[in-house]
């Protein structure tokens, strides 16, 4: 059986652009990019929790350090600067891959500017 996991997540980034006059995609910080080890044009979903949007696109590198996140294209109608969106990459496993998996969860600061990692999502109670 093959199984659809959250393999990538940068969680609560900032959109620093939106660029409809621009070729489609997700420009992303060459360094969160490193750090979610998400691969240039490689497929993500974007959550924006401002608005509730969710659309796919791909990636692609911004400049490192740069902190941009810039929604372009079509999916410029779905995210405006200062929204706070959750971009997320996803892996088809084998139920044999699976032991031992972990994603990678990238968490940032409000300018975008990577705070830590985890491999794990912590459960918190109310």
């Amino acid at each position: 059986m093959r199984r659809i996991l959250l393999r990538a997540k940068l969680h609560r980034v900032r959109v620093t652009h939106s660029e409809l006059d621009y070729e489609g995609s997700v420009a992303i910080d060459g360094h969160l990019l490193d750090a979610a080890d998400i691969r240039e044009y490689e497929q993500v979903e974007v959550y924006n929790v401002n608005n509730g949007e969710r659309f796919t696109t791909y990636a692609i590198r911004a400049q490192a350090g740069s902190g941009i996140i810039s929604v372009n294209g079509a999916a410029a109608h779905k995210a405006d600067p200062g929204d706070i969106v959750i971009i997320c990459a996803y892996a088809v496993l084998e139920d044999k891959e699976l032991a031992g998996f972990k994603p990678e969860l990238v968490y940032v600061d409000e300018r975008n500017r990577l705070r830590h990692t985890r491999d794990a999502i912590p459960i918190q109670l109310v």
